[in-house]
C-alpha cells in the first residue's frame, strides 16, 4: 500500500499571499507554490486544488527526511488545527504598524532604563569607593 501525506500553508508574503503544497510520497518530497492574490477563504483554497491539481507544478523530488509521521489522537489533531488557525494579526495594517511601534517603543524604554539602572550602580559604587578612601585618611 502507498502512503501519501500532503500539507498545505497559507501565508502572507509581501504583497501577496502564499500556498506552499508540500507532498511525501514513498520517502520524497515534493513541493509546489501556489500565489493567491488577496486572502483566500477556506473554500477558494479547496476549490483552486480541486480544480487546478494536475496543473500545478512540484519541484523535483528530494528524499525527505527519516522520521515517519506517527499516528496523532485526533482530539490532539483538532487542538493543533485550531491552535494553527488561530489568528494572531488581527485588524487593519494602520493597528498592525502601531502595534509594531509600540513593540519599539518598549525596546527603547527597556534599554534605555537598563542603562540608567547601570549609571546609577557605578556612581553608587564610586560615592563608596570615595567614602572607603576617606576613612582610610581618618577624615
Amino acid at each position: 500500500m502507498q502512503k501519501i501525506n500532503g500539507k498545505l500553508t497559507v501565508f502572507f508574503e509581501d504583497p501577496f499571499w502564499v500556498g506552499i503544497y508540500e507532498r511525501i510520497t514513498e520517502g520524497r518530497l515534493e513541493v509546489c507554490k501556489i500565489t493567491f492574490g488577496p486572502e483566500p477563504k477556506d473554500y477558494e483554497v479547496h476549490d483552486f486544488i480541486l480544480q487546478n491539481w494536475y496543473s500545478l507544478r512540484f519541484s523535483p523530488p528530494v528524499v525527505a527526511d527519516g522520521k515517519q509521521t506517527l499516528k496523532v489522537n485526533p482530539k490532539r489533531m483538532q487542538r493543533k488545527i485550531k491552535k494553527q488557525l488561530k489568528n494572531l494579526d488581527t485588524g487593519t495594517k494602520a493597528q498592525q504598524a502601531l502595534k509594531l511601534q509600540h513593540e519599539e517603543n518598549k525596546i527603547l524604554r527597556k534599554d534605555k532604563s537598563h542603562l540608567q539602572k547601570a549609571e546609577k550602580k557605578q556612581l553608587q559604587f564610586e560615592l563608596r569607593q570615595q567614602k572607603r578612601k576617606a576613612k582610610h585618611k581618618g577624615k
